[in-house]
C-alpha cells in the first residue's frame, strides 16, 4: 500500500500544505470572514469537518498477518505482510529457509494491536523465537511492524531509529565454493567488476577437498561433507557440531585449502578485504592450525569457525590466530551475544537481522558491542525486504563494518521491489534514503513469478486468527 493518503480532496503526504488545502475545501460554501468571526474551537471544526482523521497513528490497529513465500532470493524466503484499519501495510522477512508458520503463529497474539507500539509488541511475542531459523518468526513481524510505524509517521525507520551515521552503506558479496581456486577466483573478479564490491568473502570448506587424498582424518564415517543439507538427520555431518566430528585437517589438506586463498589474493589484489565462511566442521586444533596458515593473506576475518556457542573454543582460536574472527549469524537476542562480548571470545560480532530479533535487537546487539569496542558486520541472505530493514540498522548503528549482499547472482532480485533507486546495489553499496518506512513496496507480477511451489500471493490465514487454548505467561 502507498504510504499516502487522502486528505480531503487532496491526495498527498499528510503535512502543512495538505492540511491547509483540506482545510479550504472544508471552507467550502463558507464565508471566510464569517468564519473568522467565530470562536476558535468552532473554526477547527468546521475547517477540518471533511479531514479524513484515519491517519492518526495512534488510532492504527493490526487487522490481519499475511505471508507469501518466494523462491530462489537465493533461497526461499517467506514474506510477511501486517496490515491495519487504516490500509497501510508492513513488510518484513522470516530468515532464509526457515518456515513461514513461525510468523503466523504470532498472529492472534498481535491482532488488535497498535504496530506503532514496535518494543510492547515484540516483548508480547518475543519468547516464541529461539536461534536459528527459529528466530524467523519474531524477526520477520517485528521488521514490518518498524515498516508501518514509518509509513505512519512518514519517516524512514533510521530515523526512529535515532538517525543515521551513514547514507551509503558497504556491502560484502558472498561466493560459494567452486571446484578449482581459479574457477572460484574468476568467478569473484566478475562480481566487483559487475557491482563495484569493494569488500568480499568466500566459502572454502573441506568438502572441497574431500576426495584428494591424504587430506584430512577421520572423514570416513561421515561420507557427504556438504553443510548445506536442508534439515538433515541428527547424526549427519550436516547436524554434528564441529568438536564431535571427529574430523582433523592434515597438513597436505590445510595446503589445499590455502591454495584457494593464493589464487583469489592474486587475481583481485590485496586492497580488498577477504572473509572466510564455511571452513568445515572439526575441531579448534585443526581450526587454530588453519587460521595460522591463512594468516599470509591477510584475511579480514574467518567467521563461526567453530559454533557461536561453543565459547571457550572460539575464544581459544582467537586468542591464538592473527586474523579476526567473527560469529552471531545464528544467535537470536541480545543476550547471546553478551558471553561472547564479555569473554573477548570473538574479534567481531555478525548478527542476522531475520534471527536476531528485527531491526530494533540488531542495534541493541551494535550498541552493546560498541561498549566492548568491538564492530558488527551484518548477515542477511534473502530478498530486498529483509536487506533493506538490515540497511537501516546499518546506516543508524555507528560500529557497522559491512552488511552481506547475496542476492549477486539472482537476475529478478532487485524488480521484486519499487520505490527504491536502482540499481540497488551501487558501486558495492546500498542507498539510504528518506522515503517512509523501509522505502519499498512489492511488485506483485514479480512476487507470484517467483511463489514457492504450492504457495498463494498473500493468501487468507483466518484459521491463525485465535488460540482455543494458549497460556503464554512465563511466571507464576
Amino acid at each position: 500500500m502507498s504510504p499516502f493518503k487522502r486528505v480531503g480532496t487532496v491526495t498527498g503526504p499528510v503535512g502543512r500544505r495538505s492540511v491547509l488545502q483540506a482545510a479550504g475545501a472544508g471552507l467550502a460554501g463558507v464565508s471566510l470572514a464569517s468564519i473568522l468571526d467565530q470562536p476558535i474551537e468552532d473554526q477547527v471544526s468546521e475547517s477540518t469537518r471533511n479531514v479524513n482523521r484515519n491517519s492518526s497513528p495512534s488510532k492504527l490497529e493490526i487487522t490481519d498477518m499475511r505471508v507469501a513465500v518466494v523462491k530462489g532470493v537465493p533461497f526461499t524466503s517467506p514474506i510477511v505482510r501486517i496490515d491495519t484499519n487504516q490500509g497501510i501495510s508492513g513488510y518484513g522477512e522470516v530468515r532464509d529457509d526457515a518456515d513461514k508458520r513461525y510468523a503466523l503463529m504470532l498472529k492472534a497474539r498481535l491482532l488488535g494491536e497498535n504496530p506503532c507500539n514496535v518494543e510492547k509488541c515484540f516483548k508480547i511475542i518475543k519468547q516464541f523465537g529461539h536461534h536459528g531459523r527459529q528466530g524467523g518468526g519474531v524477526s520477520g513481524v517485528e521488521m514490518a511492524l518498524w515498516d508501518l510505524t514509518g509509513k505512519a509517521y512518514e519517516v524512514p525507520v533510521w530515523q526512529l531509529l535515532g538517525g543515521r551515521y551513514r547514507d551509503r552503506v558497504r556491502l560484502y558479496t558472498d561466493t560459494a565454493g567452486s571446484k578449482t581456486p581459479e574457477e572460484y577466483a574468476d568467478q569473484m573478479a566478475t562480481k566487483i567488476k559487475k557491482f563495484g564490491y569493494t569488500f568480499v568473502k568466500m566459502d572454502v570448506g573441506i568438502e572441497l577437498i574431500k576426495d584428494i587424498p591424504g587430506t584430512l582424518t577421520g572423514a570416513g564415517p561421515w561420507g557427504d561433507l556438504g553443510q548445506y543439507n536442508l534439515d538433515p538427520p541428527a547424526d549427519s555431518y550436516g547436524s554434528t557440531e564441529h568438536p564431535y566430528t571427529g574430523i582433523e585437517l592434515t597438513e597436505k589438506g590445510i595446503e589445499e585449502m590455502a591454495k584457494y586463498f593464493a589464487v583469489m589474493r592474486d587475481r583481485i589484489g590485496w586492497e580488498i578485504p577477504l572473509g572466510t565462511d564455511h571452513t568445515g566442521h572439526f575441531g579448534p586444533n585443526s581450526a587454530v592450525r588453519l587460521a595460522k596458515r591463512l594468516e599470509e593473506y591477510n584475511l579480514a576475518y574467518v567467521e563461526d569457525i567453530q559454533p557461536w556457542h561453543h565459547i571457550k573454543e572460539l575464544k581459544q582460536v582467537t586468542d591464538a590466530v592473527d586474523i579476526p574472527t567473527m560469529t552471531g549469524e545464528d544467535i537470536y537476542g541480545v543476550e547471546g551475544f553478551k558471553p561472547l562480548l564479555e569473554q573477548r571470545a570473538v574479534d567481531y560480532v555478525h548478527p542476522d537481522i531475520a534471527t536476531a530479533g528485527g531491526i530494533l535487537e540488531t542495534k541493541r546487539i551494535g550498541d552493546l558491542a560498541e561498549t566492548y569496542q568491538i564492530p558488527m558486520f551484518i548477515h542477511y541472505a534473502g530478498s530486498p525486504i529483509g536487506a533493506m530493514a538490515a540497511a537501516h540498522v546499518a546506516a543508524a548503528t555507528q560500529n557497522f563494518m559491512a552488511l552481506e549482499q547475496h542476492s549477486a547472482d539472482v537476475p529478478f532480485w532487485e524488480d521484486l521491489v519499487t520505490g527504491l533507486p536502482k540499481p540497488l546495489v551501487d558501486k558495492g553499496y546500498y542507498n539510504v534514503g528518506d522515503a517512509p518506512g523501509l522505502g519499498l513496496e512489492l511488485v506483485e507480477k514479480v512476487v507470484k513469478e517467483h511463489l514457492a511451489k504450492g504457495e498463494k500471493y498473500f493468501a487468507k490465514t483466518d484459521e491463525w486468527n485465535d488460540f482455543k487454548v494458549s497460556h503464554d505467561r512465563l511466571w507464576s
